[in-house]
């Protein structure tokens, strides 16, 4: 009879271990193994240059100036739909303003803005931004801003925090990401014409400008997406 208890014993572990409930387990070292899909990696879209513009916008008093200024690479990463990183290179050596119809006062404009008063272009070349957040906006409607994206601002070497309403709209095969960032000039060490450095009557620039961001990326091979790192 024992014995026979012991076989029927036996019988019922073998059977117990081809169930498919024991495939939810790693009967190497015992610990739970989830069922299901693997997770979906993060996708690398590629920021068309050409495509994307910067625009920024500063006003003074009496008036205001507008320009452009160009990409010089960037990269959006998408995980599922959703937008969860990105960076973008501004090249400040293509800085220019578009307001100015005289090419002799615009040229003054542009060699001052690159000058040490402004944006120091001749040290610093390079302006950047890398998202460090990107928070989806709840029940955001078509055509509002989708996410709220904080992230990196270098500028003449200083880097400073901002966040920025945005909308991202993803596709299969691009990203287009679009916001308008307000960036205080006195965190980045550009203070000419600004009241901090004298009195009210100083003030004819204002502290704060806007840089209007337009990017435009596409899924790229990896090759080209490791360009933009």
């Amino acid at each position: 009879m024992k014995t026979n208890q012991l076989v029927a014993g036996l019988m019922a572990a073998v059977l117990l271990t081809s169930t498919p409930l024991m495939a939810h387990y790693n009967l190497d070292n015992g610990s739970e193994k989830k069922a299901g899909k693997p997770a979906a990696k993060a996708v690398t879209y590629t920021v068309d240059t050409e495509q994307s513009v910067l625009t920024w916008n500063a006003k003074k008093v009496g008036g205001e100036h507008t320009g452009n200024v160009k990409l010089a690479k960037g990269q959006l990463t998408v995980d599922g739909n959703k937008l969860t990183g990105g960076n973008f290179v501004m090249d400040m050596t293509t800085i220019v303003d578009t307001d100015i119809t005289n090419a002799g006062m615009n040229k003054r404009l542009t060699d001052h803005l690159k000058s040490e008063d402004f944006f120091s272009v001749e040290k610093n070349p390079t302006s950047t931004f890398k998202i460090t957040k990107a928070t989806p906006i709840a029940s955001a409607k078509a055509g509002e801003p989708n996410y709220n994206v904080t992230g990196d601002l270098s500028i003449k070497g200083t880097t400073k925090s901002i966040t920025f309403p945005a909308t991202v709209i993803v596709s299969a095969n691009a990203v287009d990401a679009s916001g308008k960032a307000e960036i205080n000039r006195i965190d980045y060490d550009i203070k000419y014409r600004a009241a901090i450095i004298g009195t009210a009557a100083d003030k004819i620039i204002d502290d704060t400008f806007t840089l209007d961001i337009k990017l435009v990326a596409n899924k790229g091979d990896k090759a080209m997406a490791e360009k933009t790192k």
